[in-house]
């Protein structure tokens, strides 16, 4: 069982900013997912569709751990959507949608060995409080680098505490103008990378 037994360094990668084969991308609408993000560790997750077809690059990526930015298109009515600009078509019966809203993400790729998964899954943790669920919610990936492998871990405080310091290494790495979108994040500054692809 692997257990973390020297610090780990808090920031990853160049001020420069992110490096081949970095930025990934990934996109779906929030699923359900194990039901144990939020009941057993206090991390809650939001878990993608694995899907090769969709996301070629998945097939042959490094099961771990990984950072980076998610977007997300919040419906009008949740309580943490930020854009009080949100209107309907005057002339069709459908709305506008959403616009996405940035956030700092560290995320899984694997089968998380502590909990002996047979499918593999991609669970994402948004580093921000929300006040409610959103299942169902478009989300976007921008993956910006890789954190560490995937291990099993002796009992559950040790997986949680190195999760603990996986948010912590994406807080602090991606707190630097070269590795912040232009565009802007929730509740941050912005900075110099390109994520126009966040909120198309």
């Amino acid at each position: 069982m692997a257990e973390t037994t020297t610090p780990r360094p808090r920031i990853l990668y160049p001020d420069s900013g992110p490096e081949p084969p970095f930025p990934l991308r990934m996109e779906g609408a929030v699923i359900s997912g194990f039901g144990r993000g939020s009941k057993e560790l206090g991390i809650p997750t939001a878990n993608l569709p694995v899907d090769a077809a969709a996301t070629p690059w998945i097939a042959e990526a490094r099961s771990g751990v990984y950072f980076g930015w998610a977007s997300l298109a919040l419906p009008a009515t949740h309580p943490d959507n930020t854009n009080t600009n949100i209107t309907s078509s005057s002339t069709t019966t459908t709305s506008t949608t959403p616009p996405f809203q940035i956030y700092p993400m560290v995320m899984s790729i694997g089968y998380n060995p502590f909990y002996k998964n047979s499918v593999r899954s991609a669970e994402v943790h948004v580093l921000h409080a929300f006040a409610a669920d959103f299942y169902d919610a478009p989300m976007r990936l921008l993956i910006l680098g890789f954190v560490r492998d995937e291990k099993d871990y002796s009992g559950l405080d040790a997986l949680v505490e190195d999760i603990r310091i996986d948010c912590d290494v994406a807080r602090q790495s991606l707190a630097r103008p070269a590795w912040t979108p232009v565009q802007g994040v929730v509740g941050g500054a912005d900075g110099t990378l390109d994520g126009s692809w966040l909120v198309r």
